[in-house]
Protein backbone atom coordinates (compact mmCIF):
# COMPACT_ATOMS: atom_id res chain seq x y z
CA UNK A 1 0.00 0.00 0.00
CA UNK A 2 1.46 3.54 -0.77
CA UNK A 3 4.98 1.95 -1.40
CA UNK A 4 6.48 4.26 -4.37
CA UNK A 5 4.58 7.22 -2.45
CA UNK A 6 6.20 6.17 1.24
CA UNK A 7 9.67 5.09 -0.43
CA UNK A 8 10.23 8.56 -2.26
CA UNK A 9 8.83 10.79 0.77
CA UNK A 10 11.19 8.84 3.50
CA UNK A 11 14.32 9.07 0.92
CA UNK A 12 13.63 12.64 1.12
CA UNK A 13 13.72 12.83 4.60
CA UNK A 14 16.70 11.00 4.77
CA UNK A 15 18.77 13.96 2.89
CA UNK A 16 16.90 16.17 5.30
CA UNK A 17 18.61 14.59 8.66
CA UNK A 18 22.01 14.32 7.00
CA UNK A 19 22.17 17.94 7.03
CA UNK A 20 21.60 18.77 10.50
CA UNK A 21 20.83 22.48 10.57
CA UNK A 22 18.39 23.44 7.51
CA UNK A 23 18.15 26.26 4.97
CA UNK A 24 15.40 27.80 3.61
CA UNK A 25 17.13 26.61 0.28
CA UNK A 26 16.92 22.68 1.94
CA UNK A 27 13.22 23.50 2.67
CA UNK A 28 12.11 24.42 -0.64
CA UNK A 29 14.62 21.61 -2.34
CA UNK A 30 12.85 19.05 -0.23
CA UNK A 31 9.47 20.40 -1.12
CA UNK A 32 10.33 20.30 -4.97
CA UNK A 33 10.62 16.53 -4.25
CA UNK A 34 7.87 16.28 -2.29
CA UNK A 35 5.57 17.87 -4.89
CA UNK A 36 7.06 15.65 -7.75
CA UNK A 37 6.47 12.33 -5.38
CA UNK A 38 2.85 13.61 -4.96
CA UNK A 39 2.21 14.50 -8.46
CA UNK A 40 3.88 10.76 -9.53
CA UNK A 41 1.54 8.70 -6.76
CA UNK A 42 -1.32 10.37 -9.33
CA UNK A 43 -2.08 13.29 -6.31
CA UNK A 44 -4.53 15.89 -8.14
CA UNK A 45 -2.44 18.81 -8.85
CA UNK A 46 -4.64 21.32 -7.07
CA UNK A 47 -4.05 19.16 -4.34
CA UNK A 48 -0.39 18.91 -4.13
CA UNK A 49 0.00 22.88 -4.85
CA UNK A 50 -1.83 23.42 -1.82
CA UNK A 51 -0.70 21.09 0.37
CA UNK A 52 2.79 22.68 -0.67
CA UNK A 53 2.13 26.32 -0.04
CA UNK A 54 0.82 25.19 3.56
CA UNK A 55 4.13 23.31 4.76
CA UNK A 56 6.67 25.66 2.97
CA UNK A 57 4.30 28.61 5.09
CA UNK A 58 4.80 26.32 8.22
CA UNK A 59 8.63 24.82 7.64
CA UNK A 60 10.42 28.10 6.89
CA UNK A 61 10.10 30.62 9.57
CA UNK A 62 12.62 30.69 12.03
CA UNK A 63 11.31 28.58 14.95
CA UNK A 64 11.83 25.83 12.83
CA UNK A 65 15.12 26.38 10.99
CA UNK A 66 16.70 27.23 14.47
CA UNK A 67 15.34 24.13 16.35
CA UNK A 68 17.57 21.30 17.58
CA UNK A 69 15.95 19.00 15.05
CA UNK A 70 14.63 21.04 11.94
CA UNK A 71 14.01 17.87 10.16
CA UNK A 72 12.21 16.23 12.93
CA UNK A 73 9.76 19.59 12.95
CA UNK A 74 9.24 19.41 9.04
CA UNK A 75 8.41 15.91 8.87
CA UNK A 76 5.60 16.54 11.91
CA UNK A 77 4.24 19.64 9.54
CA UNK A 78 4.65 16.78 6.92
CA UNK A 79 2.41 14.57 8.93
CA UNK A 80 -0.17 17.04 10.51
CA UNK A 81 -0.94 18.07 7.15
CA UNK A 82 -1.19 14.86 5.33
CA UNK A 83 -3.43 14.08 7.80
CA UNK A 84 -5.16 17.26 7.58
CA UNK A 85 -5.54 16.80 3.83
CA UNK A 86 -7.34 13.22 4.24
CA UNK A 87 -9.52 14.54 6.81
CA UNK A 88 -8.30 14.88 10.09
CA UNK A 89 -9.52 12.25 12.22
CA UNK A 90 -11.90 9.12 11.98
CA UNK A 91 -15.76 9.87 10.18
CA UNK A 92 -17.73 7.14 11.95
CA UNK A 93 -21.04 5.94 10.47
CA UNK A 94 -24.20 8.61 11.34
CA UNK A 95 -26.19 6.21 13.19
CA UNK A 96 -30.17 6.26 13.44
CA UNK A 97 -30.86 7.12 16.75
CA UNK A 98 -33.75 4.36 16.44
CA UNK A 99 -32.91 1.56 14.31
CA UNK A 100 -32.64 0.19 11.37
CA UNK A 101 -29.41 2.58 10.19
CA UNK A 102 -29.65 1.95 6.62
CA UNK A 103 -26.31 2.01 4.46
CA UNK A 104 -26.74 2.35 0.71
CA UNK A 105 -23.84 1.24 -1.20
CA UNK A 106 -23.06 2.66 -4.87
CA UNK A 107 -20.53 2.46 -7.45
CA UNK A 108 -19.78 1.47 -10.69
CA UNK A 109 -19.45 -2.28 -11.82
CA UNK A 110 -15.94 -4.27 -11.19
CA UNK A 111 -15.20 -1.69 -8.21
CA UNK A 112 -15.97 -4.46 -5.30
CA UNK A 113 -19.32 -2.83 -4.43
CA UNK A 114 -20.48 -6.14 -3.41
CA UNK A 115 -17.76 -7.89 -1.72
CA UNK A 116 -17.40 -4.19 0.66
CA UNK A 117 -21.23 -4.79 1.39
CA UNK A 118 -20.17 -8.41 2.65
CA UNK A 119 -17.08 -6.60 4.49
CA UNK A 120 -18.66 -3.90 6.46
CA UNK A 121 -21.50 -6.72 7.57
CA UNK A 122 -18.65 -9.24 8.61
CA UNK A 123 -17.10 -6.26 10.33
CA UNK A 124 -20.27 -5.00 12.47
CA UNK A 125 -21.34 -8.56 13.40
CA UNK A 126 -17.95 -8.39 15.28
CA UNK A 127 -18.96 -5.94 17.45
CA UNK A 128 -22.34 -6.78 18.16
CA UNK A 129 -24.93 -5.67 15.52
CA UNK A 130 -27.37 -7.54 13.33
CA UNK A 131 -26.81 -6.70 9.43
CA UNK A 132 -28.91 -7.52 6.70
CA UNK A 133 -27.77 -7.49 3.15
CA UNK A 134 -30.30 -6.58 0.67
CA UNK A 135 -29.51 -7.69 -3.06
CA UNK A 136 -30.91 -4.70 -5.22
CA UNK A 137 -28.77 -4.94 -7.94
CA UNK A 138 -31.08 -6.71 -10.92
CA UNK A 139 -29.36 -6.34 -13.41
CA UNK A 140 -25.47 -8.15 -13.31
CA UNK A 141 -25.55 -11.97 -13.86
CA UNK A 142 -24.94 -13.46 -10.75
CA UNK A 143 -25.31 -10.51 -8.31
CA UNK A 144 -27.83 -11.58 -5.94
CA UNK A 145 -26.69 -15.21 -6.34
CA UNK A 146 -22.81 -13.83 -5.20
CA UNK A 147 -24.13 -12.13 -2.21
CA UNK A 148 -26.13 -14.80 -0.97
CA UNK A 149 -23.07 -17.03 -1.09
CA UNK A 150 -20.95 -14.30 0.62
CA UNK A 151 -23.90 -13.58 3.33
CA UNK A 152 -23.85 -17.53 4.06
CA UNK A 153 -19.91 -17.18 4.51
CA UNK A 154 -20.52 -14.68 7.15
CA UNK A 155 -23.55 -16.03 8.58
CA UNK A 156 -25.30 -13.02 7.88
CA UNK A 157 -28.73 -12.96 5.87
CA UNK A 158 -29.43 -11.55 2.56
CA UNK A 159 -32.80 -10.06 1.21
CA UNK A 160 -33.53 -10.68 -2.04
CA UNK A 161 -37.07 -10.46 -3.77
CA UNK A 162 -38.37 -11.70 -7.64
CA UNK A 163 -38.97 -8.41 -8.54
CA UNK A 164 -36.80 -6.14 -11.71
CA UNK A 165 -37.43 -3.17 -9.28
CA UNK A 166 -34.87 -1.93 -7.24
CA UNK A 167 -37.15 0.31 -5.12
CA UNK A 168 -39.50 -1.78 -4.42
CA UNK A 169 -36.74 -4.72 -3.32
CA UNK A 170 -35.50 -1.69 -0.83
CA UNK A 171 -39.40 -0.98 0.22
CA UNK A 172 -40.01 -4.42 1.39
CA UNK A 173 -36.43 -5.02 2.72
CA UNK A 174 -37.44 -2.16 5.42
CA UNK A 175 -40.98 -3.95 5.59
CA UNK A 176 -40.32 -7.25 7.37
CA UNK A 177 -41.55 -8.16 10.32
CA UNK A 178 -38.23 -9.78 11.79
CA UNK A 179 -37.80 -11.22 15.25
CA UNK A 180 -35.00 -9.09 15.43
CA UNK A 181 -34.97 -5.93 13.76
CA UNK A 182 -31.96 -5.88 11.59
CA UNK A 183 -29.39 -3.28 12.38
CA UNK A 184 -27.95 -1.60 9.87
CA UNK A 185 -29.11 -2.75 6.55
CA UNK A 186 -26.92 -2.51 4.27
CA UNK A 187 -28.03 -2.04 0.18
CA UNK A 188 -26.05 -3.70 -2.65
CA UNK A 189 -27.51 -1.15 -5.49
CA UNK A 190 -26.64 -1.57 -9.28
CA UNK A 191 -23.66 -0.38 -11.32
CA UNK A 192 -22.89 0.72 -14.47
CA UNK A 193 -19.72 0.26 -16.63
CA UNK A 194 -19.84 4.14 -16.18
CA UNK A 195 -21.79 7.01 -15.17
CA UNK A 196 -25.08 7.56 -16.85
CA UNK A 197 -28.54 8.91 -16.00
CA UNK A 198 -30.79 6.11 -15.81
CA UNK A 199 -27.78 5.01 -13.25
CA UNK A 200 -28.15 7.91 -11.55
CA UNK A 201 -32.26 8.49 -11.74
CA UNK A 202 -32.66 4.90 -10.27
CA UNK A 203 -30.53 5.57 -7.36
CA UNK A 204 -31.94 8.57 -6.84
CA UNK A 205 -35.72 7.10 -6.66
CA UNK A 206 -33.90 4.62 -4.36
CA UNK A 207 -32.30 7.17 -1.84
CA UNK A 208 -35.92 8.94 -2.14
CA UNK A 209 -37.75 5.86 -1.00
CA UNK A 210 -35.84 4.43 1.68
CA UNK A 211 -33.94 7.94 3.00
CA UNK A 212 -30.62 6.32 4.54
CA UNK A 213 -28.72 7.31 7.08
CA UNK A 214 -25.18 6.66 4.71
CA UNK A 215 -24.85 6.44 1.06
CA UNK A 216 -21.35 5.57 0.30
CA UNK A 217 -19.46 4.95 -2.93
CA UNK A 218 -17.27 2.17 -3.60
CA UNK A 219 -14.06 3.26 -6.11
CA UNK A 220 -11.46 1.23 -6.93
CA UNK A 221 -8.04 2.85 -5.50
CA UNK A 222 -5.72 1.45 -8.26
CA UNK A 223 -7.84 3.85 -10.95
CA UNK A 224 -5.96 6.70 -9.57
CA UNK A 225 -7.83 10.19 -10.20
CA UNK A 226 -10.62 8.76 -12.00
CA UNK A 227 -11.04 7.77 -8.84
CA UNK A 228 -11.69 11.37 -7.63
CA UNK A 229 -13.78 11.71 -10.75
CA UNK A 230 -16.10 9.43 -10.15
CA UNK A 231 -16.19 10.19 -6.58
CA UNK A 232 -17.02 13.96 -7.84
CA UNK A 233 -19.80 13.07 -10.34
CA UNK A 234 -21.87 10.62 -7.51
CA UNK A 235 -21.33 12.89 -4.88
CA UNK A 236 -22.85 15.72 -6.78
CA UNK A 237 -25.99 14.05 -7.74
CA UNK A 238 -26.48 12.28 -4.66
CA UNK A 239 -25.05 14.02 -1.64
CA UNK A 240 -22.61 11.27 -0.58
CA UNK A 241 -22.06 10.20 3.08
CA UNK A 242 -18.31 8.74 2.59
CA UNK A 243 -16.21 6.79 0.36
CA UNK A 244 -14.71 3.07 0.75
CA UNK A 245 -11.88 3.05 -1.11
CA UNK A 246 -11.29 -0.28 -2.32
CA UNK A 247 -7.41 -2.78 -3.47
CA UNK A 248 -5.57 -0.46 -1.06
CA UNK A 249 -3.40 -3.47 -1.60
CA UNK A 250 -2.72 -2.86 -4.38
CA UNK A 251 -1.93 0.51 -5.02
CA UNK A 252 1.19 1.63 -4.50
CA UNK A 253 0.90 5.22 -5.68
CA UNK A 254 -1.85 6.20 -3.31
CA UNK A 255 -2.97 9.67 -4.83
CA UNK A 256 -6.88 8.48 -4.63
CA UNK A 257 -6.69 8.73 -0.76
CA UNK A 258 -5.13 11.97 -0.69
CA UNK A 259 -6.78 13.80 -2.95
CA UNK A 260 -10.86 12.33 -2.46
CA UNK A 261 -11.66 14.75 0.33
CA UNK A 262 -10.21 17.97 -1.11
CA UNK A 263 -12.12 17.67 -4.54
CA UNK A 264 -14.97 16.02 -3.58
CA UNK A 265 -15.18 17.14 -0.01
CA UNK A 266 -16.87 14.05 0.89
CA UNK A 267 -14.62 11.61 3.72
CA UNK A 268 -13.19 8.69 3.23
CA UNK A 269 -14.93 6.05 5.68
CA UNK A 270 -13.46 2.81 5.11
CA UNK A 271 -10.42 1.13 2.78
CA UNK A 272 -10.24 -2.18 1.51
CA UNK A 273 -6.84 -3.84 1.89
CA UNK A 274 -6.91 -7.46 0.24
CA UNK A 275 -9.64 -10.29 -1.53
CA UNK A 276 -10.59 -11.79 1.91
CA UNK A 277 -13.55 -10.70 3.94
CA UNK A 278 -11.66 -9.30 7.09
CA UNK A 279 -9.52 -7.28 5.01
CA UNK A 280 -11.00 -3.70 5.66
CA UNK A 281 -10.16 -1.20 7.53
CA UNK A 282 -11.52 1.57 9.23
CA UNK A 283 -9.94 4.65 7.60
CA UNK A 284 -8.00 6.77 9.87
CA UNK A 285 -6.11 9.89 8.12
CA UNK A 286 -3.31 10.19 10.63
CA UNK A 287 -2.47 6.41 10.57
CA UNK A 288 -2.18 6.25 6.76
CA UNK A 289 -0.11 9.81 7.07
CA UNK A 290 2.46 7.52 9.61
CA UNK A 291 2.49 4.98 7.21
CA UNK A 292 3.43 7.22 4.50
CA UNK A 293 6.00 8.46 6.41
CA UNK A 294 7.73 5.26 7.41
CA UNK A 295 6.65 6.05 11.42
CA UNK A 296 4.30 2.86 11.46
CA UNK A 297 1.01 2.25 12.92
CA UNK A 298 1.06 0.64 15.96
CA UNK A 299 -2.53 0.98 16.89
CA UNK A 300 -3.61 -1.13 14.03
CA UNK A 301 -0.78 -3.23 14.34
CA UNK A 302 -2.54 -3.95 18.22
CA UNK A 303 -6.05 -4.07 16.89
CA UNK A 304 -4.80 -6.88 14.36
CA UNK A 305 -2.98 -8.27 17.56
CA UNK A 306 -6.16 -8.14 19.73
CA UNK A 307 -8.64 -9.80 17.27
CA UNK A 308 -6.64 -12.85 16.43
CA UNK A 309 -4.79 -13.75 19.59
CA UNK A 310 -5.47 -14.53 23.16
CA UNK A 311 -4.01 -12.29 25.77
CA UNK A 312 -2.50 -15.25 27.69
CA UNK A 313 -1.10 -16.88 24.68
CA UNK A 314 0.21 -13.72 24.04
CA UNK A 315 1.96 -12.98 27.88
CA UNK A 316 2.82 -16.93 27.81
CA UNK A 317 5.03 -15.95 24.34
CA UNK A 318 6.42 -13.15 26.09
CA UNK A 319 7.58 -14.55 29.38
CA UNK A 320 9.33 -17.54 26.94
CA UNK A 321 11.25 -14.72 24.81
CA UNK A 322 12.40 -12.84 28.13
CA UNK A 323 13.87 -15.95 29.51
CA UNK A 324 15.23 -17.03 25.94
CA UNK A 325 13.38 -19.94 26.35
CA UNK A 326 11.56 -19.55 22.72
CA UNK A 327 11.20 -23.16 21.17
CA UNK A 328 10.53 -23.90 17.42
CA UNK A 329 6.66 -25.16 18.71
CA UNK A 330 6.26 -21.42 19.49
CA UNK A 331 7.95 -20.24 16.09
CA UNK A 332 5.60 -22.25 14.02
CA UNK A 333 2.25 -21.29 16.37
CA UNK A 334 3.49 -17.84 15.96
CA UNK A 335 3.70 -18.48 12.37
CA UNK A 336 -0.27 -19.68 12.30
CA UNK A 337 -1.32 -16.44 14.12
CA UNK A 338 0.93 -14.16 11.51
CA UNK A 339 -1.11 -15.84 8.89
CA UNK A 340 -4.28 -14.87 10.28
CA UNK A 341 -3.38 -11.32 10.03
CA UNK A 342 -1.74 -11.38 7.34
CA UNK A 343 1.45 -11.15 5.34
CA UNK A 344 4.22 -10.57 7.14
CA UNK A 345 5.41 -8.01 5.16
CA UNK A 346 2.31 -6.37 5.78
CA UNK A 347 2.87 -6.36 9.42
CA UNK A 348 6.41 -5.11 9.83
CA UNK A 349 5.95 -1.69 7.62
CA UNK A 350 3.22 -1.53 10.69
CA UNK A 351 6.16 -0.76 13.17
CA UNK A 352 8.02 2.16 13.24
CA UNK A 353 11.55 2.52 12.01
CA UNK A 354 11.52 -1.38 11.45
CA UNK A 355 11.49 -2.08 7.89
CA UNK A 356 15.40 -0.95 7.08
CA UNK A 357 17.19 -2.79 10.06
CA UNK A 358 19.47 -5.83 9.17
CA UNK A 359 17.83 -7.62 11.93
CA UNK A 360 14.79 -8.49 9.52
CA UNK A 361 16.96 -9.71 6.31
CA UNK A 362 15.53 -12.96 5.58
CA UNK A 363 12.56 -12.84 7.44
CA UNK A 364 9.73 -14.14 5.16
CA UNK A 365 6.75 -16.06 5.57
CA UNK A 366 5.06 -17.87 2.79
CA UNK A 367 1.27 -18.77 4.01
CA UNK A 368 2.12 -21.80 1.57
CA UNK A 369 4.81 -22.89 3.29
CA UNK A 370 3.52 -23.22 7.07
CA UNK A 371 2.22 -26.60 6.23
CA UNK A 372 5.38 -27.40 5.16
CA UNK A 373 7.08 -26.05 8.06
CA UNK A 374 5.04 -27.86 9.98
CA UNK A 375 5.55 -31.21 8.79
CA UNK A 376 9.31 -30.54 9.31
CA UNK A 377 8.80 -29.11 13.33
CA UNK A 378 6.53 -32.51 13.65
CA UNK A 379 9.62 -34.78 12.26
CA UNK A 380 11.83 -33.62 15.15
CA UNK A 381 12.07 -34.91 18.13
CA UNK A 382 10.93 -33.34 21.36
CA UNK A 383 14.96 -32.48 22.29
CA UNK A 384 15.46 -31.32 18.88
CA UNK A 385 12.51 -28.79 19.10
CA UNK A 386 13.91 -27.14 22.25
CA UNK A 387 17.60 -26.98 21.19
CA UNK A 388 18.10 -27.10 17.08
CA UNK A 389 21.66 -26.29 17.34
CA UNK A 390 22.11 -30.32 18.42
CA UNK A 391 20.65 -30.58 14.29
CA UNK A 392 23.97 -31.87 12.51
CA UNK A 393 23.86 -33.11 9.07
CA UNK A 394 22.67 -36.85 9.81
CA UNK A 395 19.53 -35.15 11.91
CA UNK A 396 18.27 -33.22 9.13
CA UNK A 397 19.04 -35.59 6.55
CA UNK A 398 16.18 -37.89 8.81
CA UNK A 399 13.99 -34.71 9.48
CA UNK A 400 13.81 -34.16 5.17
CA UNK A 401 13.27 -37.79 4.81
CA UNK A 402 10.44 -37.77 7.90
CA UNK A 403 8.84 -34.83 6.25
CA UNK A 404 8.84 -35.68 2.88
CA UNK A 405 11.01 -32.42 2.27
CA UNK A 406 14.40 -31.39 1.06
CA UNK A 407 17.57 -31.07 3.37
CA UNK A 408 17.50 -27.59 1.58
CA UNK A 409 14.06 -26.70 2.93
CA UNK A 410 15.16 -27.50 6.75
CA UNK A 411 18.29 -25.68 6.69
CA UNK A 412 15.87 -22.88 5.34
CA UNK A 413 13.53 -23.05 8.24
CA UNK A 414 16.64 -23.05 11.07
CA UNK A 415 17.16 -20.03 9.42
CA UNK A 416 13.82 -18.21 9.44
CA UNK A 417 13.76 -19.57 12.72
CA UNK A 418 17.26 -18.02 13.79
CA UNK A 419 15.71 -14.38 12.22
CA UNK A 420 12.41 -14.51 14.07
CA UNK A 421 14.17 -14.90 17.86
CA UNK A 422 16.45 -11.40 17.02
CA UNK A 423 13.88 -10.01 15.64
CA UNK A 424 12.18 -10.85 18.70
CA UNK A 425 15.04 -9.45 20.46
CA UNK A 426 14.86 -6.15 18.80
CA UNK A 427 10.96 -5.66 20.05
CA UNK A 428 11.63 -6.93 23.94
CA UNK A 429 14.27 -5.31 24.40
CA UNK A 430 15.18 -2.67 22.04
CA UNK A 431 18.80 -2.86 20.31
CA UNK A 432 20.78 0.21 19.96
CA UNK A 433 18.89 3.64 18.54
CA UNK A 434 15.71 1.43 18.37
CA UNK A 435 12.62 2.08 20.41
CA UNK A 436 12.07 -0.25 23.02
CA UNK A 437 9.15 -1.87 22.11
CA UNK A 438 8.19 -3.35 25.57
CA UNK A 439 4.81 -1.43 25.68
CA UNK A 440 3.35 -3.46 23.09
CA UNK A 441 0.77 -5.57 24.63
CA UNK A 442 1.80 -8.52 21.69
CA UNK A 443 5.80 -8.34 21.12
CA UNK A 444 5.57 -11.55 19.67
CA UNK A 445 5.18 -9.96 16.86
Amino acid sequence: MLSLLSERIQGIFKKLRSKGRLTPEDVDGALKDIRVALLEADVNFRVVKDLVNRIRERAVGQEILESLTPAQQVVKIVHEELTRLMGGGERGINWAPQPPTVVMMVGLQGSGKTTTAAKLAALWKKQGKRPLLVAADVYRPAAVKQLQVLGEQIGVPVFSWESQDPVEICRRSLEQNLPFPPNPVIIDTAGRLHIDVPLMEELKAIKEEIQPQEILLVVDAMTGQDAVEVAQRFHADLGLTGVVLTKMDGDARGGAALSVLAVTGCPIKFMGTGEKIGNIEIFHPDRLASRILGMGDVLTLIEKAQEHVELEKAKEWHKKIQQRDFTLEDFLEQLKQMKKMGPLEELLHLLPGLGPIKELKGVEVDPKEVVRMEAIIQSMTPEERRNPAIINSSRKKRIAAGSGTRIQDVNRLLRQFEETKKLLQVLTEGKGKKKKMKELPFPWI
